[in-house]
């Protein structure tokens, strides 16, 4: 324990503190979850919001954007209430930091080709999209008309 403060040796009012500001911060909580009916739909509201921003982050994975940054924010809503969510979240973190422990070390090249990879993938996405779809109308004219110039798209 050398470097390390016994608890007896603590400031009076230091350990109070903390556990004061831990109980104003989630005294809101405990108040719904002291009625079970309202822990209830606090419970579905929750649910239904991060099942909400999860999804629409999905969606918008392939397109450029935070699509990743949603879904974990979905999920981190999620875990909030829920254990299997949080699991989920741990493990999404655990993922995130793999590749990024596996991608630091490579060159500077490598990491341009997964950048391009990664465009060309969001590319062919768009594509296949504006194949089922037909190209959008709100591009403005000169883009919208060098779209429909591609194989398929005219």
């Amino acid at each position: 324990m050398t470097g390390q403060q016994p608890p007896s040796q603590l400031q009076p009012g230091e350990r109070e503190s903390t556990e004061q500001e831990e109980d104003d911060d989630w005294a809101w909580r405990r108040r719904i979850r002291s009625n079970p009916h309202s822990y209830r739909i606090y419970r579905w509201v929750v649910g239904i919001v991060g099942t909400l921003v999860t999804l629409g982050g999905l969606v918008a994975v392939p397109a450029p954007g935070p699509g990743w940054l949603i879904v974990f924010v979905g999920v981190g809503i999620l875990a909030s209430e829920f254990e299997w969510a949080q699991r989920l979240l741990h493990w999404g973190r655990a993922r995130l930091d793999d590749w990024n422990a596996w991608l630091a070390p490579k060159p500077w090249w490598f990491k341009g080709l997964v950048g391009l990879a990664t465009l060309v993938l969001v590319l062919a996405i768009f594509y296949g999209l504006f194949l089922l779809s037909g190209v959008p109308g709100f591009f403005p004219d000169l883009i919208e008309e060098r779209l429909t110039r591609l194989p398929g798209l005219g």
